[in-house]
């Protein structure tokens, strides 16, 4: 494997960078502070920035708007985004994107993908069942009639749906299948119920009684929800590595300032031991998520599937990224836990990417029970 990064993935960071450098993380109030949603929409004005700057149509192939780019890219526009906590879609709408131009029929990509690159549809998606427990797919139930599906159920914590304008959520058939539906949210028969979550940010939890799909809009390859699940996976390890690194970097910059008894806290040795834990923390956290992220763009065999890769990825980038924020609040005293200082809400951002798709011990099980299926030699 090389991971030397093309040029055209360098380009989409330093695109990235350039959007994200006017985007200041402390303006935007504390959930503690509001006691619910820091916002009723997302950063629509940064969205059109994205768009304007075509870092929204990443995955999509030329002739959709887009620039052909694999997970590798996304993944390192992703890591961009969370050093700034960019309050947009930018990971669902990454992972809907690739889900809908590997599976989806030309007449379906054509009609969205333009759109999404465009930024004109914002798209989200519902995937937070814990792997292992309770998983999404079995939360919806789909029944086909002719030319349309059926849905009835309920998919919970599901990030932006209030405010974006289709969701792509999962669905179990009676043979065992799961498909994937693409719902516009004014469906009729789709209510949702408002919910918070640890960021301050909108999610919803969707109700869905007897709304009825065209099959136009309906991905029944085998492979979609793997597709979709994978890359949201690998997605949510690249914000918490983006995340830790702006955390290390806030953390490194405060005790080396930051005197007591005449001294900078950094020449401290426990202060020192402390912040070079971390940093391992992080470089465990980059090699197996960008180890992840090759394995969803190569079809190279390894010892197991690349849903093995994805689990260790998954479980460095919870606990490691719990680690940096709290190594860092323990470091800045009282200031790290002052509102008008913005550690607090990496603190909130880090939590809530923790537990996403399932916190480290969910996919610990998932790991055994591929190392059980795929005993390695």
């Amino acid at each position: 494997m090389d991971f030397t990064f093309t040029e055209e993935q360098q380009a989409a960071v330093e695109a990235a960078q350039a959007v994200f450098s006017g985007v200041t993380p402390d303006g935007v109030p504390s959930p503690a502070l509001t006691h619910g949603p820091v916002a009723d929409d997302f950063d629509r004005p940064l969205w059109r920035t994205l768009a304007d700057a075509d870092l929204l149509g990443l995955p999509l192939a030329p002739e959709h708007g887009g620039a052909g780019l694999d997970p590798i890219a996304l993944c390192l526009v992703l890591r961009e985004s969370a050093k700034v906590l960019a309050r947009v879609p930018l990971l669902e709408s990454y992972a809907t994107a690739h889900t809908l131009q590997n599976h989806a029929t030309d007449a379906l990509r054509a009609e969205v993908l333009p759109q999404i690159a465009g930024g004109h549809l914002v798209i989200t998606a519902a995937a937070n069942g814990h792997t292992g427990h309770d998983p999404a797919e079995l939360a919806v139930t789909a029944r086909q009639d002719d030319t349309t599906w059926t849905l009835d159920g309920t998919h919970t914590a599901v990030p932006w749906a209030p405010t974006a304008d289709r969701i792509l959520l999962p669905a179990h058939t009676t043979d065992g299948r799961t498909v994937l539906a693409l719902v516009p949210r004014n469906s009729p028969g789709l209510t949702l119920h408002g919910q918070t979550s640890t960021t301050g940010e909108p999610h919803a939890e969707i109700h869905l009684d007897s709304v009825r799909i065209d099959a136009r809009n309906t991905l029944t390859d085998p492979d979609a929800w793997e597709t979709l699940r994978n890359l949201l996976t690998t997605g949510t390890c690249a914000l918490a590595l983006g995340l830790g690194e702006r955390v290390l970097a806030m953390t490194s910059d405060y005790t080396g300032t930051r005197e007591q008894f005449g001294f900078p806290l950094a020449t401290f040795q426990a202060v020192a031991v402390q912040t070079a834990d971390r940093f391992i923390d992080l470089r465990a956290m980059e090699a197996t998520l960008w180890q992840a992220a090759w394995r969803l763009t190569t079809a190279a065999a390894g010892p197991l599937p690349p849903a093995g890769d994805i689990a260790v990825a998954k479980i460095w980038a919870a606990e490691g990224v719990r680690r940096v924020v709290q190594t860092a609040q323990h470091l800045h005293g009282g200031f790290g836990a002052d509102t008008d200082y913005p550690l607090h809400r990496y603190h909130a951002w880090a939590k809530q990417l923790e537990l996403a798709l399932g916190p480290a011990a969910a996919h610990e099980e998932a790991l055994g029970a591929l190392l059980a299926a795929h005993p390695l030699s």
